[in-house]
């Protein structure tokens, strides 16, 4: 362990130095960010995962400072260009930028202008001229420079001399640390993002972009998703980009850094400054300036992103309840399956639900199955024809009158084409596969869209454009965090949500599985250390994460780790009780004061923990399920008018506001302004995918198929 990062990490971050050398250090040893924050309280000072989670990353990003650090020293040792005092800069560079600004002049670099003019002996020139415009001094420039024409070298006269001096003076400035520093804050401050129709391209071409065509705006104002709409434009061809401060005020300040004095050495140094200014500096900052708004747009989008699969992964579950999935579909017809509570397949077929006038055979089939298999819900997706199919099976009443509840598809797709998919139903078709999910994930969200990759969930902002790799490792870290707050059955659970649990993993999660396929269901966690390479970390790792229900240990169905049975033992011998009494509860936990039962490997947050978790032992922390009925006459995006009031349903929260679909294949969107009768600076402060919401249709731009609604009260009461 770096304990000079541990000390950095600390004061960033405001937290105890114990308590980042203790969070890395279990981090080193393997351990996940869910397992230490439920079971390490008492070595971390109680950290929760966001906080776990900022100090892993920026120890990453530390220790890869100093492996750029290596790298660059060895680089100059190896040139024999590092000196002590170069040495010493280096190793106190705090930053990766410092860092770079130091090693750009030592970088190896193609031949530019300035390498061939010191090639030429002009170096000496340029440091005359650069000496008198700080200095003073009466130096003749074009006295000097006859003295390095030498047309075997290329200098045929005077003014190449000059140029070639010029060339060198203008690399240096654009060069200088203290000058790109200087620059930088420039940039940051006084940088403006314009954007124009690109040449070439016509304004019907680049309609979607129109916004943009004539836009300025001061670039550290800019939001995340309009920066990402700019460069998606540039990256398309057909906007235009420049992020750059007015160009005088770039080439005033090389000035102020450079030139003191006045003379004619003065002007050719002012000369060199503009050009290095417009043709190297100006660039190399637009190209920094760009990046940092493009890792700030993508920080913010991913984090955005991350917060939506969060809510969409922690959804409310209908429950282990039989029903009845459907995949809408006109031509071919709707593809129909039965699922056990348990989600297993029990039945499928076709019935053409959705544009024909005779549904008798269709409505036959359907009641026989809903009779046969005592059908609880219907679960329809939401794609095209979903809401003609909701309105059949509602109109059908079903023995039992089950609600029929139409549910976000998006993935379904990917997932009956995936191989988790061909793997648990290698003799079904795409159809049957993509009906399963739908059902499937209208019982238990979270066990289901585990299976697809999160970026495919439909809940992201520009997730194309962002860092892929920042995205992945991002929406990685909610899927693990939300599967372990949850926990996992794992008599029941599929491969792909085992992989998920703290420690497991794919290969630990494909053993379980086999295990459980060969000799039935585990009957205790202790049962798991006999899967094959699942060791003891692994088991450490995973068990208070796994649910055993109807075992022989009772409190293998809870969140309490098996290391901490021994602890509600001794509460349960001390209240003259059984542990499945103690679960079963009497008021007897009342009587348990948890400062008895410190230790100094189990203090008080651990107790506190394990008391609540026998309050409601494996308890859900999810929401009661709640489901939405759609305006029956609202089908299309023809049948909005603008005064309408509709129930809907949020399905994605971006930084500019929300969109709600209300049925009719097409969301509109609440724009940041219209979400409440406040000011609103996050949406996610005031609405959640998965929420249901009213509101108002403010208008409906058809050949754009865009709608625009209101949460505001002064809208709805006006409509």
């Amino acid at each position: 362990m770096n304990t000079r990062h541990v000390e950095a990490v600390a004061a960033e971050l405001s937290l105890g130095s114990a308590q980042v050398g203790a969070a890395a250090g279990l981090l080193q040893e393997g351990a996940t960010v869910p397992f230490i924050a439920r079971y390490r309280k008492e070595a971390t000072g109680s950290l929760d995962e966001v906080a776990l989670l900022s100090i892993r990353d920026r120890l990453i990003q530390l220790a890869d400072l100093d492996k750029r650090r290596e790298a660059v020293l060895q680089s100059l040792a190896e040139r024999e260009l590092l000196t002590e005092e170069l040495r010493r800069q280096i190793e106190a560079a705090p930053t990766m930028t410092q860092l770079e600004d130091l090693y750009l002049p030592y970088r190896p670099k193609r031949r530019t202008r300035a390498t061939q003019a010191r090639e030429r002996g002009l170096e000496p020139l340029a440091e005359a001229l650069l000496a008198a415009a700080r200095e003073g001094g009466a130096v003749d420039p074009r006295e000097a420079a006859r003295t390095f024409v030498d047309p075997e070298k290329g200098v045929d006269d005077v003014e190449k001399a000059l140029a070639g001096a010029r060339d060198i003076i203008a690399e240096r400035a654009s060069e200088s640390g203290r000058a790109r520093q200087a620059l930088r804050i420039l940039f940051v401050r006084r940088g403006k993002i314009c954007s124009c129709l690109a040449r070439g391209k016509s304004e019907e071409e680049g309609a979607k972009y129109r916004d943009y065509f004539r836009w300025e705006e001061p670039a550290r104002n800019a939001p995340s998703h309009r920066i990402l709409a700019l460069f998606r434009g540039e990256k398309e061809g057909i906007l235009s980009l420049s992020v750059q401060p007015p160009a005088d005020e770039g080439v005033a300040l090389l000035e102020r850094l450079f030139v003191t004095a006045s003379g004619a050495a003065a002007d050719e140094v002012r000369r060199a400054l503009a050009d290095g200014y417009s043709r190297l500096a100006a660039p190399s900052m637009e190209t920094e300036l760009r990046g940092a708004l493009k890792k700030k747009a993508d920080v913010e989008a991913v984090a955005v992103f991350a917060r939506n699969v969060r809510e969409v992964l922690m959804a409310p579950p209908l429950g282990q309840k039989a029903l009845l999935a459907v995949d809408p579909g006109i031509r071919t017809g709707c593809k129909v399956v039965v699922l056990d509570g348990q989600g297993k397949l029990l039945a499928h077929d076709v019935v053409h639900a959705v544009g024909r006038k005779d549904r008798s055979e269709a409505e036959r089939k359907v009641r026989d199955l809903a009779s046969r298999y005592k059908i609880e819900a219907v679960a329809v997706g939401n794609g095209t024809g979903g809401r003609e199919a909701e309105t059949f099976f509602r109109d059908l009443a079903l023995p039992g009158d089950p609600p029929v509840l139409l549910v976000n598809e998006s993935g379904a797709s990917i997932y009956s084409a995936s191989e988790a998919a061909r793997e648990e139903f290698p003799d079904q078709d795409l159809t049957v596969r993509g009906a399963v999910s739908i059902g499937r994930r209208l019982q238990d969200p979270l066990a289901e869209l585990v299976k697809i990759d999160p970026k495919s969930i439909g809940v992201g902002q520009y997730q194309h454009d962002v860092d892929q790799k920042l995205l992945s490792a991002a929406l990685d870290d909610v899927v693990l965090s939300c599967v372990n707050a949850v926990g996992v059955e794992v008599n029941t659970a599929s491969r792909q949500l085992l992989a998920r649990v703290s420690g497991l993993g794919g290969a630990l999660a494909a053993n379980i599985v086999a295990y459980r396929e060969e000799k039935g269901p585990f009957r205790s966690r202790e049962e798991l250390r006999k899967v094959p390479r699942l060791g003891p970390k692994a088991f450490e790792q995973s068990a208070g994460f796994l649910r055993i229900r109807g075992g022989t240990e009772p409190l293998d169905g809870s969140a309490v780790h098996p290391e901490r049975y021994g602890v509600v033992r001794r509460m349960a011998r001390d209240l003259g009780c059984s542990v499945a009494d103690l679960l079963a509860g009497g008021g007897l936990r009342e009587r348990l004061d948890p400062v008895r039962y410190v230790t100094e490997t189990t203090g008080l947050p651990t107790l506190r923990d394990i008391l609540a978790e026998l309050e409601k032992p494996g308890r859900d922390p999810r929401e009661a399920f709640e489901g939405v009925r759609f305006d029956d006459s609202v089908r299309e995006i023809d049948d909005l008018r603008s005064g309408m009031v509709l129930e809907g349903v949020v399905t994605n929260v971006t930084a500019f506001g929300a969109f709600v679909d209300v049925g009719v294949h097409q969301d509109g969107l609440v724009h940041v302004s219209r979400l409440a009768d406040r000011f609103v600076s996050d949406p996610a402060s005031v609405v959640r995918p998965g929420q249901t919401v009213t509101v108002a249709v403010v208008a409906v731009d058809l050949p754009r198929r865009r709608i625009s609604l209101s949460m505001k009260k002064a809208d709805l009461a006006l409509s």
